[in-house]
């Protein structure tokens, strides 16, 4: 599936109302000079607050598609920033390919705890079995994701190391400071936690 996907550009029309927020962060993004960090999936937007401390010299920005996890930034609308993150509802895998057609190249990326569509008919679900995957390469960047699901992260490296060469390896310890609510809640109930992270050209 995977090496359908590289040979085989995802072409769907991009959902309108992504379209549109995205020409509003593209002029934000023209305007700022600092390198570009995405927070894909970023739920309640906490975990944007945590990566641009992190990175104070970044341009952050959350993105998710579901209006009510965004609601609880309390934010007078989307997108909105903040000091160095941003906040915008949009399709992620329209986004992605929007930001590519726009030149974008990332310093960092994060998928951190997404959806892990756990039953197996659900693969094409999983962002590594995504048509949107191969956009998600383009972008460059360092790449990690965080997940509770081995399976999430075995298939994930493993689609990686095919589309980038070589072998990915899966990380069984995530440490440092708490950057999601999920995070926080597996972490207070010792489940495991697995990291991939890759340096994309």
């Amino acid at each position: 599936m995977v090496r359908r996907h590289l040979d085989h550009p995802w072409r769907g029309v991009p959902h309108a109302p992504t379209v549109a927020a995205f020409s509003q962060v593209a002029e934000w993004v023209e305007r700022d000079s600092r390198p570009l960090i995405l927070d894909s999936g970023c739920g309640t937007g906490s975990s944007t607050r945590e990566i641009a401390r992190v990175w104070p010299d970044c341009l952050v920005i959350g993105i998710d598609r579901s209006e009510a996890r965004l609601g609880r930034l309390a934010a007078p609308g989307l997108p909105w920033r903040d000091g160095n993150a941003l906040w915008v509802r949009a399709e992620l895998a329209d986004f992605w390919r929007l930001a590519v057609a726009a030149g974008w190249k990332l310093e960092r990326h994060y998928l951190l705890y997404p959806n892990p569509w756990p039953k197996a008919a659900h693969l094409r679900r999983r962002w590594h079995g995504h048509p949107g995957f191969t956009a998600l390469l383009a972008l460059g960047g360092c790449l990690e994701l965080r997940t509770n699901w081995r399976i999430y992260a075995e298939e994930f490296a493993l689609a990686l190391g095919l589309a980038t060469g070589g072998n990915v390896a899966v990380e069984s310890q995530v440490t440092g400071p708490v950057t999601t609510p999920f995070e926080r809640k597996y972490r207070a109930r010792g489940d495991p936690l697995f990291r991939v992270v890759r340096d994309l050209p």
